[in-house]
């Protein structure tokens, strides 16, 4: 089986595509998104998709997804004023982790700026050990 970074996928391989603006302050020095603000973007599309597709306020659950690994490759450029969606999708669904797969699509390119992986591990909010993945955002993550 294929790695998710050994073929960039297009936009077409994602059922969500979340907008996001971006601001003058993401572009660095060298006049281009800084990496930084790539992940900030991943966080953002991830956990604003699922607030909207739980209808649920996700800080609000008993158990909260902390963010235990990610990663990105750069694929081209982008700057700011570029219109960014973020594709998410799933790439497996454990007992207690989710892993999303992820891509910056910029001015409505089928191929990604970057694409990246996003680690979820669910813990009790209160003891801090590891739970399963509340059922709401287990069945949300039933659409991707």
């Amino acid at each position: 089986m294929a790695d998710f970074f050994d073929v960039a996928p297009t936009r077409a391989e994602f059922t969500v595509l979340r907008p996001i603006t971006t601001r003058w302050e993401d572009n660095d020095v060298y006049g281009h998104v800084n990496n930084v603000v790539h992940y900030s973007w991943f966080d953002t599309a991830v956990n604003g998709w699922l607030m909207e597709a739980t209808g649920t306020d996700i800080r609000e659950l008993p158990a909260v997804g902390l963010v235990a690994e990610t990663a990105c490759r750069y694929l081209s450029e982008l700057s700011f004023p570029d219109r960014v969606e973020v594709g998410v999708g799933l790439e497996r669904l454990g007992n207690s982790s989710v892993v999303y797969r992820l891509a910056v699509f910029g001015n409505g390119s089928e191929q990604p700026a970057s694409i990246g992986r996003f680690v979820h591990v669910y813990v009790d909010r209160e003891t801090r050990r590891t739970t399963p993945v509340p059922e709401p955002i287990r069945t949300a993550l039933a659409r991707l």
